[in-house]
């Protein structure tokens, strides 16, 4: 992974190319407008829910059913759909990892 530079005033930091969120590094409200870097692209988004400081905001698309990567590895799978904005917790994602019944390994490329 290479290193970043962390620029004075940013809101959010995603931390992998690969990342499907980005990490609020203070209290996000609704309707403001974060930027961040998503698979080397400078994006502008909306943020549509209250976002704690430390918690995630999702910064593509999420499809219900799909892997979310945070750190460039999957923490999880997504329980419904979660739309750009969106906060990412343990609301609309679920724990696979230590789960027997979802064992099998790494999620394929149209998962992750």
């Amino acid at each position: 992974m290479k290193e970043k530079a962390m620029q004075k005033g940013v809101s959010v930091i995603v931390m992998d190319d690969r990342d499907h969120v980005a990490t609020a590094l203070r209290e996000l409200v609704p309707g403001e407008t974060i930027t961040c870097e998503v698979q080397g692209n400078s994006v502008s988004l909306a943020v549509n829910q209250p976002i704690p400081f430390g918690h995630k905001v999702a910064v593509i698309h999420i499809t219900e059913g799909e892997h979310v990567r945070k750190y460039g590895e999957v923490i999880g799978r997504a329980v419904c759909d979660i739309p750009v904005g969106d906060h990412v917790h343990v609301h609309n994602i679920e724990g696979i990892r230590g789960r027997g019944d979802q064992a099998g390994g790494e999620p394929s490329s149209a998962e992750a």
